[in-house]
């Protein structure tokens, strides 16, 4: 079955969010949704995340689902946005929890801090079925960016996440807290042996190369065939002995201290303190010794 798919994107990011729905029922899931923050001033804003609401109601649909791939490093949920506007569930990957978890001391987020992931209304487990309207839908755990990284698959389309991206930019880096690039290899060859050529394939970021601009959809097959990292045959060993080189040379994303102790929250901001304010935390001379455990 062939849901419909609309994206939104994220330029600062360079994120890709998507609405997808069944044209038959109107009965929609809304994935990756970005909320709008400037690190400089502090300010949150909702402009982009507005243009997936619009989506929503310039075609009538109704929204069962919000979804999330994993605990973004790179941009911050904007799920209480859409939770106010619609009556959907919020869910993420079980994994979660064990973010949440490796998080708690170097935010400082104290005892009663709930590290069991109910701040979402719905933890999938590796292989659960859902669906979309009477579209059958799918959650495949596929981590290696991250420990708690799920793809979705809905009917023909695939939402891959930090999985994969398109075949001339690779994969994603694996240098995150219990990240692996043994596990990112073995996640990815497991959607290539169980989609067929045809599955259409959704990614979370794209940078554009010199070639060409900003683009989000390939398939299984082009993806098997020609990524750059991991297509053609390339051997796990290969894989593992690039990916873990080229992170080494990478900087640490310019939001990742703010993006997750807001993402492990479902997307809300820490909670006011005596004065009436908000803060984000910035650990001093620490995070890399939670970079690479």
């Amino acid at each position: 079955m062939r849901p419909e798919v609309r994206h939104v994107f994220h330029p600062p990011s360079h994120t890709f969010s998507y609405v997808v729905w069944d044209s038959a029922t109107r009965r929609a899931a809304i994935i990756d949704p970005v909320l709008d923050y400037d690190p400089a001033s502090g300010r949150s804003g909702t402009e982009t995340v507005q243009q997936l609401v619009d989506i929503v109601e310039a075609e009538g649909l109704t929204v069962d689902w919000l979804l999330e791939t994993h605990a973004h490093a790179d941009h911050m949920m904007a799920i209480p946005f859409l939770k106010a506007r619609f009556d959907a569930r919020v869910a993420i990957g079980e994994g979660i929890a064990r973010v949440q978890q490796r998080f708690v001391r170097l935010f400082n987020l104290g005892s009663d801090f709930p590290s069991d992931g109910r701040q979402f209304d719905h933890l999938f487990a590796d292989g659960e079925h859902f669906a979309v309207g009477d579209i059958p839908a799918q959650v495949i755990h596929t981590p290696g960016h991250t420990s708690d990284h799920v793809s979705y698959v809905i009917g023909d389309a695939l939402f891959v996440g930090d999985t994969l991206f398109l075949p001339d930019a690779g994969t994603a880096r694996c240098d995150f807290p219990a990240g692996s690039a043994t596990d990112l290899y073995r996640s990815i060859h497991r959607l290539f042996e169980a989609l067929p050529d045809s599955q259409r394939v959704f990614v979370l970021h794209d940078y554009g190369t010199e070639a060409r601009g900003p683009a989000n959809e390939t398939t299984i097959g082009a993806e098997r065939e020609g990524n750059i990292h991991v297509g053609a045959g390339t051997r796990e060993a290969d894989f593992v002995a690039l990916r873990e080189a080229r992170d080494a040379t990478l900087p640490m994303p310019t939001l990742i201290l703010s993006a997750v102790q807001v993402n492990i929250r479902a997307g809300e901001f820490p909670p006011a303190e005596g004065n009436g304010l908000r803060y984000l935390k910035i650990p001093l001379d620490e995070f890399r010794a939670h970079w690479r455990p």
